[in-house]
């Protein structure tokens, strides 16, 4: 029914029973998702927007992950930990990246080459069993109270009804959640502020031998604190931009001579209206052309680079979020909380970037980012298995940044390292639901804990229950 008025299609609309789980959403968790749940022996279609899987890492040109540890411990265990060891070995990791990276550094992000990722990604879902549909959206669904019956998707073909027994939302919007009628709340509606999107850009012809980068890694990163605070606001100060943003995370070295660049806010961007999405991939690729020139005439190393490419999906931050049967806070992150349920454990700073170019918000942002919610060296906050149930449903799941949590957290759980853990949960929650009928709302989470720790998650907790924390 549209402007309700209702439609009725020329022809009849096939319909697939033979699903187990249908994964919407081919990024970090809905990849991990799918695999985890065929390597459990559930038949999986995964459908994704894209022509790739990965989401932001590929799709997104976001080539960094989160950290991986505490500074002292590997918290990224599983699915996850295995895609970056497969990485290591392949070399699809920035060219200084060793083990220590993710076994004892603290809040160092991963560099890695997006095409590996996309290629690694393919082979696993192949060799997993997994039906992988691209260029195909979900965008219908049939439901009885607070079950999942169907799911209606869209491609080339025309519409597919597909029928399956458990249902994992990876999209990132909560776009399948919505479409079933699960509460949601929206960015810039249910919460004032809007985070910023940004459109990253791959670079080529980067000086990293340049003695201002130093002899190793490091020196990349004091050169990335210089280009922050000393190159940015100069430029600022010339009149270089057309917006005086003073966020700038820096390039990451993922090549010899290659890097990503994830810089160039575009505030206000409404990831759930087109128009919106439209305006802000031109603004975003305007941005790149003054960013490409304030590298080439400003920061060492980067007189000869060239831009190769603005990534073909915005980096989105935040859209809408479920209402879980769980709300992880801010309380909960600074207290180090650990949850009986717990399906995996992180340590990353809120990275809520700046809302505006005030220099109060990005004292804001400083202020949180480096020091009043940095856990510390040696600590983490638990992620408990709530947060990613729809309040009240029985066969449906989300995974990755549509997870239910208030906006401060948010900023910390949304990275990609940490979306990868929660849809190994999701998916694994989804076969025990398939197994046992224990529904979404209502599932043994001791059980879940150690299916999940027997694939190699790091879950620490010492006391477990059967029942979720509410």
């Amino acid at each position: 029914m549209i402007n309700g008025q209702t439609y009725t299609l020329t022809r009849e609309i096939p319909v697939d029973d033979s699903y187990d789980i249908i994964v919407a959403g081919g990024g970090p968790a809905g990849s991990a998702a799918a695999i985890t749940a065929a390597r459990l022996g559930a038949k999986v279609l995964l459908v994704e927007a894209t022509g790739c899987l990965g989401g932001m890492g590929t799709s997104g040109l976001v080539s960094t992950f989160g950290p991986m540890g505490d500074g002292v411990r590997t918290l990224v265990g599983g699915f996850a930990r295995e895609l970056i060891e497969n990485m290591h070995q392949r070399s699809f990791l920035g060219p200084e990246v060793t083990p220590d990276f993710w076994n004892t550094h603290y809040n160092r992000w991963i560099p890695f080459h997006p095409e590996g990722l996309k290629r690694l990604l393919d082979e696993k879902t192949i060799d997993a069993g997994v039906d992988v549909r691209f260029f195909t959206r979900v965008i219908d669904a049939e439901v009885e109270g607070k079950k999942v019956i169907g799911a209606l998707i869209s491609n080339v073909e025309g519409y597919k009804f597909i029928h399956a027994k458990a249902y994992v939302d990876a999209t990132g919007d909560a776009a399948l959640s919505a479409l079933c009628g699960a509460d949601c709340k929206v960015a810039g509606i249910d919460w004032p502020d809007t985070a910023p999107s940004t459109l990253c850009s791959l670079y080529g012809g980067v000086n990293w031998n340049d003695p201002a980068y130093g002899s190793d890694y490091q020196g990349s990163d004091e050169v990335k604190a210089r280009t922050r605070n000393e190159l940015l606001p100069k430029a600022i100060a010339d009149g270089h931009f057309s917006q005086e943003d003073r966020f700038m995370p820096g390039m990451n070295k993922i090549g010899e001579t290659t890097a990503n660049l994830n810089a160039g806010h575009i505030f206000g961007l409404n990831g759930l209206d087109s128009k919106s999405l439209s305006d802000g991939m031109m603004k975003g690729r305007q941005l790149a052309v003054e960013y490409s020139e304030f590298y080439r005439n400003y920061v060492p190393g980067c007189e000869h680079i060239e831009h190769l490419t603005t990534a073909p999906v915005m980096g989105i931050r935040d859209t809408r979020r479920i209402v879980g049967e769980f709300l992880l806070t801010i309380d909960d992150y600074t207290a180090r909380r650990q949850f009986p349920d717990q399906i995996a454990v992180y340590n990353r700073p809120p990275d809520n970037h700046p809302t505006n170019t005030s220099k109060a918000e990005f004292e804001r942002f400083n202020r949180e980012f480096d020091g009043d919610l940095k856990l510390a060296r040696g600590a983490c906050v638990g992620i408990p298995y709530g947060i990613l149930v729809p309040e009240g449903w029985e066969n449906l799941w989300v995974a990755g940044r549509c997870h239910s949590s208030d906006s401060q957290v948010h900023g910390s759980i949304r990275a990609q390292s940490a979306a990868y853990m929660m849809g190994q949960a999701a998916a694994t929650a989804a076969k025990q639901f398939i197994d046992t009928g224990q529904p979404a709302c209502d599932l043994d989470t001791e059980a879940l804990v150690l299916t999940l720790r027997a694939a190699g998650c790091y879950l620490p907790q010492e006391n477990l229950s059967r029942t979720m924390t509410r």
